[in-house]
């Protein structure tokens, strides 16, 4: 078991908190919130209710999210812009999914999120948005909304790159978009109109609704 007492969180979301591996700093653990997944449970509506509490569980759909075909037919340009899924571990906090930690000089990677309130939508991240948009198509990789704070922002030679930390998946209660390209297709262009939108709304003092 991994000892997690006295670590330092270096996120925290809604449902889970990340940890830095204390034994493998390229590494991150994610422990799920055990009592925002119970409230999950009991506030869904009953035809949820149908599954069990664990597929509530946001390490448990990450898990699932990472066996889809996308990942297994593209393994040489999907990590490009994909945290890469390890395993998951028993720690003193929980069960963590572990994942690869993405960095920058050795320090954690700014989110999307962050990178804009901090530098605004300059070039380079234009670029890296367009790119990450063409991987998107060409990949049919199924994600859930793309909001900016689930995108790190890493460096490299050729540019920024955006990379999936989380939010991996598909919403569509009837999952058409695992089976068919075609709802693929319509599905992905969907999440890219909405990941534009959410920046929009961002930068410009999140008033209304970014739907």
């Amino acid at each position: 078991m991994i000892n997690l007492k006295g670590v330092k969180p270096f996120a925290e979301g809604g449902n889970r908190i990340c940890y830095i591996h204390p034994d493998d700093e390229d590494l991150c653990l994610k422990v799920s919130k055990k009592e925002v997944i119970r409230k999950m449970y009991t506030n869904a509506p009953w035809y949820k209710k149908l599954r069990s509490e664990k597929s509530f569980d946001d390490n448990f759909r990450e898990e699932r999210a990472y066996k889809q075909k996308s990942i297994k037919k593209n393994q040489e340009k999907i990590w490009r812009h994909l945290a890469k899924w390890h395993a998951f571990v028993e720690t003193s906090e929980g069960q963590a999914s572990c994942t690869e930690l993405i960095k920058n000089n050795d320090q954690v990677a700014p989110n999307l999120e962050e990178y804009l309130f901090s530098k605004g939508r300059t070039e380079e991240i234009n670029r890296a948005l367009k790119e990450f948009e063409i991987f998107l198509h060409e990949t049919k990789l199924l994600t859930k909304n793309i909001i900016p704070h689930n995108l790190a922002v890493t460096e490299s030679d050729s540019g920024l790159i955006l990379k999936i930390i989380d939010g991996l998946g598909c919403m569509s209660f009837i999952p058409l978009p695992e089976i068919s390209d075609t709802f693929a297709n319509r599905y992905i262009k969907r999440r890219i109109e909405l990941m534009y939108s959410r920046i929009e709304w961002d930068l410009s003092g999140r008033k209304g609704s970014w739907k």
